[in-house]
């Protein structure tokens, strides 16, 4: 019986994240639970491409690169360092974003998967990672249960192509409301889960935060009915609703080298700079919501230090203040 699609999703993350190496196609063909049942190279071929594109929409940072040992062979790995996040304290969606492979990397429904990935890797040469068998699996807090099952569920219906009915909130303080949607994919995007597609009842394109969908999400209808329209770009979508809000101001931070990419990301590069005895570079960064950029800032601890406005650096103190669990002013580090 073929692997469903979310299950072979979640071994082909563990599998790119367990080496540094770039990775050829068929070594992910030989090592990847589901890939298997593949009837030909040409039906392979096809099926990995669509993973690689669900991954990239996922927001999940995908390489190329030259595989070693096979010249002029495209390889393929996950840029562990943009994909793993510090131990902060996330909020429903920012956790679910961290949640979705790791979790399933210690369930017993994926460990014997996991570990045969691992030993196929190492079979075929490629060089694992030492550690990653003791990579520590952070229980998680019960409130971002909900939305991983939902995020489950629903890929679990794009794959399908159904629709699907669940209860959402506009806001946390608005009343559910039962909505019936065609799916056409899930991104993530600052940090938060959201859901594009059709939206039934409103015969209009909407996107709904994982977070603020309420169990359970039940599929409905025929399957291959629902398939996304031939160019729409589901990022694009879900940026240009979640700019609605207006650049408030200009946060200038100093990143280190090499550390903070997703503020990178979202910055222009100025003048580089050395803190103490680390070299990195200023980032203009604008702002639209200043608790979520505080939050955002403190998650990268020591490699992003605020320099403008004092209002942010002091609510970024705050933050790293309570998950210290300490009391009083930090000491200040001069630029």
């Amino acid at each position: 019986m073929p692997k469903p699609k979310v299950e072979r999703l979640m071994n082909l993350v563990i599998c790119l994240l367990s080496t540094r190496q770039f990775l050829t196609a068929e070594k992910i063909r030989k090592s990847v639970d589901g890939y298997d049942d593949s009837a030909s190279h040409e039906a392979f071929s096809r099926m990995f491409e669509r993973d690689k594109n669900e991954l990239r929409d996922l927001g999940i940072p995908l390489e190329t690169g030259p595989a070693p040992g096979y010249a002029g062979t495209e390889g393929y790995r996950i840029n562990r360092t943009a994909y793993e996040l510090p131990d902060v304290d996330l909020d429903t969606a920012e956790a679910a974003a961290v949640a979705v492979a790791v979790r399933l990397w210690g369930s017993p429904e994926m460990m014997s998967a996991s570990q045969s990935a691992l030993l196929k890797l190492r079979a075929a040469g490629a060089q694992v990672d030492s550690d990653v068998d003791a990579v520590p699996v952070s229980a998680l807090p019960a409130r971002t249960r909900g939305s991983e099952t939902s995020m489950r569920k629903l890929l679990e219906a794009i794959d399908a192509g159904r629709a699907v009915t669940f209860l959402h909130r506009t806001v946390p303080t608005a009343e559910f409301v039962t909505r019936t949607v065609q799916p056409w994919g899930v991104v993530t995007l600052r940090g938060r889960w959201y859901l594009v597609g059709h939206d039934v009842d409103r015969d209009a394109t909407r996107t709904f935060r994982l977070s603020r969908i309420a169990e359970p999400v039940e599929a409905i209808g025929p399957e291959n009915v629902v398939r996304k329209p031939p160019g729409i770009d589901l990022r694009a979508i879900v940026d240009e609703v979640t700019a609605g809000g207006s650049v408030t101001g200009t946060a200038v931070v100093w990143v280190a080298e090499g550390r903070a990419l997703e503020l990178r990301r979202l910055g222009s590069e100025g003048e580089v700079r050395t803190l103490g005895d680390r070299p990195g570079a200023i980032l203009e960064i604008p702002v639209r919501s200043w608790e979520w950029t505080a939050r955002l800032i403190a998650g990268h601890g020591g490699d992003a230090v605020v320099l403008e406005p004092e209002s942010l650096r002091a609510r970024v103190q705050d933050k790293l203040r309570f998950a210290a669990g300490i009391s009083g002013d930090l000491a200040e580090v001069a630029p």
